[in-house]
């Protein structure tokens, strides 16, 4: 060894060194590190789930991709595309020659504005239980945003009047300067 070279913490005596063109790790490696997850195994398995109050078992398949396509159908297309594809992708794995699955369960959500307006926050049911008086009310940030989208266009006082019983909270909503009705 030589009295030139230092020797300690990262620097290691040059017999123990790596060659040069040498590998580090010489064997590579190790086979089967990252073995595959047993999914069929894992969602063949039978579960038991509890649907409008009653208990029934299905596949963890199934019992997976049923609050998706629920959500699909409720309007939440990012579900819908997974549920699809996922639909898909079982089919492909499975091949012409297996049948089709016979019972197929759905569970219809609200239809038309009530399933898009109050989840998204845009508007909230006022009197749900009282057919004579329900309507919708705007809430106050969708008032401002659909009226900033407007531009250089103004409402009619009877346009103002209109949109100002339509909102949730009116004192809440910031008026664009040219806005004439107050309530």
């Amino acid at each position: 060894m030589n009295a030139q070279e230092p020797v300690g913490y990262g620097n290691p005596p040059a017999s123990k060194r790596f060659k040069k063109g040498c590998s580090g790790n010489p064997r590579g490696r190790p086979r089967n590190r990252h073995r595959q997850i047993p999914h069929d195994t894992v969602l063949g398995q039978m579960v038991t789930i509890k649907e409008d109050g009653r208990k029934r078992r299905v596949t963890a398949a199934e019992a997976f991709l049923l609050p998706l396509t629920q959500k699909g159908l409720a309007g939440d297309s990012a579900a819908a595309r997974s549920s699809l594809e996922a639909i898909e992708k079982a089919r492909s794995s499975r091949g012409e020659d297996h049948e089709m699955l016979e019972v197929i369960i759905l569970k219809m959500v609200g239809l038309g504005m009530d399933s898009i307006l109050e989840p998204l926050g845009i508007a909230k049911k006022k009197y749900p239980t009282d057919e004579d008086r329900v309507r919708w009310e705007l809430n106050p940030w969708i008032v401002e945003k659909a009226l900033d989208r407007m531009g250089d266009r103004k409402l009619t006082v009877d346009e103002q009047q209109e949109v100002w019983m339509a909102t949730r909270t009116p004192h809440k909503v910031r008026w664009p300067d040219w806005w004439s009705y107050k309530g």
